[in-house]
């Protein structure tokens, strides 16, 4: 069975139903469980509680059974740290790591697609990523 490991943008469309994406999210997150598990990780968890004040309220959306949690591997951690230096020595204006370095680090060292409408920065610094985007 194949993961899918989802992106929070893609999710965020759907609960927001967002105009111009949630009928794109929502079609391929059907399509994804459909051939495998939907899969998120601790970043992507945070990163959708914002819109929420309860936990009890994002753990009723993203539930277990829909969502299969995944911790971050100790090696996708370096990888995003790998990733990130690039990301700085090419100019980056961040200072500290980004997120999407931690996900897109996430789904490469576990060999999973990536669910996710914003694919630039996951093809520059993760070319063989799998990704499922417009």
């Amino acid at each position: 069975m194949s993961r899918v490991l989802v992106d929070a943008n893609v999710l965020l469309d759907v609960l927001t139903d967002d105009p111009v994406w949630a009928a794109w999210s929502a079609a391929q997150l059907d399509a994804c469980a459909g051939d495998g598990q939907l899969c998120i990780n601790p970043i992507i968890y945070a990163e959708v509680s914002v819109g929420f004040e309860r936990i009890e309220q994002l753990d009723e959306v993203l539930a277990p059974e829909a969502f299969v949690r995944l911790d971050l591997p100790w090696d996708a951690a370096f990888l995003a740290g790998k990733a990130f230096l690039q990301y700085r020595r090419a100019k980056g204006s961040r200072s500290s790591p980004l997120p999407d370095f931690f996900i897109g680090a996430h789904a490469a060292i576990d060999g999973m697609a990536l669910l996710t409408r914003d694919a630039r920065r996951y093809r520059t610094y993760y070319p063989k990523l799998d990704l499922i985007c417009p």
